[in-house]
């Protein structure tokens, strides 16, 4: 089995754990599932938030999810040789949702998620594509989460560049 493949069954799997009523992270996976997640550079939290936000709103799907793990899973694998980064974004360290960047709100609150989603630097209690950023992106254009992603991977720490295709997209 492919790892996209193995990702989406998977994927499946938790939306039945989930329904059955299981929401205990920690209960959540079997081991070789665990180990799956770690060799795509994913932490199990991250799949869960997206498997939780899926069955209770119905969005993101798991093609959505599936994308943003691709992202990442090249992320790590090109730009990090599989090496898991041992630093986190904590809630604290997150600009408030009110901040601006050229003249855009939210945006250096989502570019912050966004570059730490890359690294696998996000703290378990931070989701990049949650309901905030899912909103963030559907007023700016509708830009899919993950062309999200690699346009911050393109854009490295050109945050102005970052910021003209953002608004270029919403025209």
């Amino acid at each position: 089995m492919t790892w996209n493949d193995y990702f989406l069954t998977l994927f499946d799997s938790c939306c039945a754990t989930y329904r059955a009523g299981t929401r205990d992270v920690e209960k959540f996976y079997a081991g070789e599932d665990r180990a799956f997640l770690a060799t795509i550079g994913h932490q199990a939290r991250e799949f869960f938030d997206f498997v939780e936000d899926f069955c209770e709103e119905g969005t993101p799907s798991a093609s959505t999810a599936l994308l943003v793990a691709a992202v990442r899973r090249d992320y790590f694998l090109t730009v990090q040789k599989g090496i898991t980064s041992t630093q986190t974004l904590t809630t604290a360290e997150l600009p408030s949702f009110g901040h601006e960047l050229e003249g855009l709100a939210y945006l250096p609150r989502i570019l912050a998620k966004a570059r730490a989603k890359l690294r696998g630097e996000l703290d378990p209690n931070i989701m990049f594509g949650c309901g905030g950023d899912r909103n963030f992106l559907r007023k700016h254009g509708s830009i899919p989460a993950a062309d999200f992603l690699r346009h911050v991977w393109a854009a490295g720490d050109n945050d102005a560049k970052l910021a003209a295709w953002v608004k270029a997209q919403a025209m």
